[in-house]
């Protein structure tokens, strides 16, 4: 994989790709160059004008439709229109999430805002597409890490994070219970037999439209702690390189993990990345699922 770039996806022609959080950022370049390589993308958004606007700036097959991964009914809907009209999914992209929101927010289901959208949304909607995605040839589902998954516990007795909020602690927390998802889900997709492989990436210290707005409860002093930040952060094409060699390279198997080649996986050329012990742990795995499971009310594998 040494100096891969997006030029080296191969053709994509005939595939569906479903991209979360398609509309901005690392989603919207990845929508991009998928559907620059000829996959069909579905721009899975929120806000469906602002996905309208960003599909209008892609260059390929495209079609919007409104997720909030916040709000489990919404997921259920989705998935339920998405199924019908595309039996076979080839690509799953879990991109979309939210970060450091300041004071403690909750989900229309009542959880913690950043759990909810960056796990639970996609925990969800994993499992409401795995049958068009087993209906695809060799289908991947793409999970979007962090590397502050590497500093993160998860607490099993406040998952919700009532206790002490702290937002940066909430963010790691739901980006480790993200990579812990993407690795289960790849071992229960073993065990099962199945072809679809669960991998995983990380974009390293990436400007996004997140950088700022991660800041902006702390007021001035927020948006100079931003201004910083673009001094040692890459440019948003480069770090959507992991999740897209995820995505498309030839050979990758379940369970591998991408991220940028630099010190501390902060920037540079994709390389396999390096995940913690706790994401690891298949104890901790097996917890967390049938934590989603109970929350979400969605049970698979």
């Amino acid at each position: 994989m040494t100096g891969w770039t997006a030029d080296r996806i191969p053709g994509r022609h005939g595939r569906v790709a479903v991209v979360t959080g398609a509309n901005s950022g690392l989603g919207l370049v990845t929508a991009t160059e998928l559907a620059r390589h000829g996959a069909h993308v579905v721009l899975a958004v929120r806000d469906t004008t602002a996905g309208e606007r960003a599909a209008r700036r892609i260059d390929g097959d495209t079609e919007v439709r409104a997720l909030d991964l916040a709000s489990l009914d919404s997921v259920r809907a989705f998935a339920a229109k998405l199924t019908v009209d595309h039996p076979a999914i080839d690509l799953l992209v879990n991109n979309a999430g939210v970060v450091l929101l300041g004071p403690r927010r909750t989900s229309a289901d009542g959880f913690e805002l950043q759990f909810a959208t960056n796990v639970l949304g996609h925990f969800a909607l994993t499992g409401l597409l795995l049958d068009n995605l087993a209906a695809a040839d060799e289908a991947r589902v793409v999970s979007l890490s962090s590397i502050t998954h590497r500093n993160a516990h998860l607490d099993f007795g406040d998952l919700m994070s009532e206790r002490g909020y702290r937002a940066a602690t909430a963010y790691g927390r739901s980006k480790l219970a993200t990579t812990i998802f993407g690795v289960e889900l790849d071992r229960r997709l073993r065990s099962a037999g199945s072809s679809i492989a669960s991998v995983l990436a990380h974009p390293g210290l990436t400007r996004t439209n997140l950088t700022p707005r991660a800041w902006e409860h702390r007021g001035r002093a927020g948006r100079v702690i931003a201004r910083l930040g673009l001094l040692v952060t890459q440019p948003v094409e480069r770090g959507a390189l992991p999740q897209l060699y995820a995505a498309t390279a030839a050979g990758v198997r379940g369970g591998q993990f991408f991220g940028p080649a630099g010190l501390g996986e902060i920037r540079g050329r994709v390389t396999e990345a390096r995940l913690s012990r706790d994401a690891a742990d298949p104890a901790i795995g097996r917890r967390l699922w049938a934590a989603a499971e109970e929350l979400t009310g969605i049970s698979y594998l």
